[in-house]
């Protein structure tokens, strides 16, 4: 699958805290790989996803995550910011390792400087690692395709310094 070779390249080659391959990174991506074909299905499904998450439990268990706050069609913001509060509480009382949270975000491309919808996995990891992969797509007649992927530094938001 060329976007898995990609995304582990990119992640390997990215300097996010280690030059070498680290356990955190690892499970970073091993979390990524299992959360995002939910955003895949759903867009070749139904064009769009709601915000989701998945986490990593101390144990090594991948939990699946979503957020609800009582309406229908709440906007992902509101469901963004449920899911990341959701996730600093769990990290706090440390029954996470690393989280994944995944949205659907416009970006600016850095190849061409064009903007493009763009699946956003936003990866934390309680070993201070944290970065954000985009996955650029376009959707066209149910058929989905990516364009190239990359990251950037994550906000390092969810594990709180010790």
């Amino acid at each position: 699958m060329r976007i898995l070779i990609t995304i582990l390249s990119l992640l390997y080659s990215l300097v996010v805290g280690a030059q070498d391959m680290t356990k955190s990174k690892s499970e970073c991506e091993n979390l990524m790989n299992a959360a995002l074909p939910f955003a895949e299905q759903m867009l070749r499904k139904h064009g769009e996803f709601f915000p989701y998450g998945a986490a990593l439990k101390v144990n090594g268990e991948i939990a699946s995550v979503a957020g609800y706050d009582g309406r229908e069609q709440p906007l992902s913001n509101d469901i963004v910011r449920l899911l990341k509060d959701g996730f600093v509480k769990a990290a706090k009382s440390g029954e996470y390792k690393a989280t994944a949270l995944v949205y659907g975000v416009k970006v600016v491309l850095p190849s061409t400087g064009k903007k493009s919808d763009a699946i956003a996995v936003s990866l934390n990891h309680r070993d201070k690692y944290s970065v954000t992969v985009f996955f650029p797509y376009q959707l066209s007649n149910g058929q989905l395709s990516f364009g190239d992927v990359f990251a950037q530094k994550g906000e390092a938001d969810v594990f709180s310094s010790k």
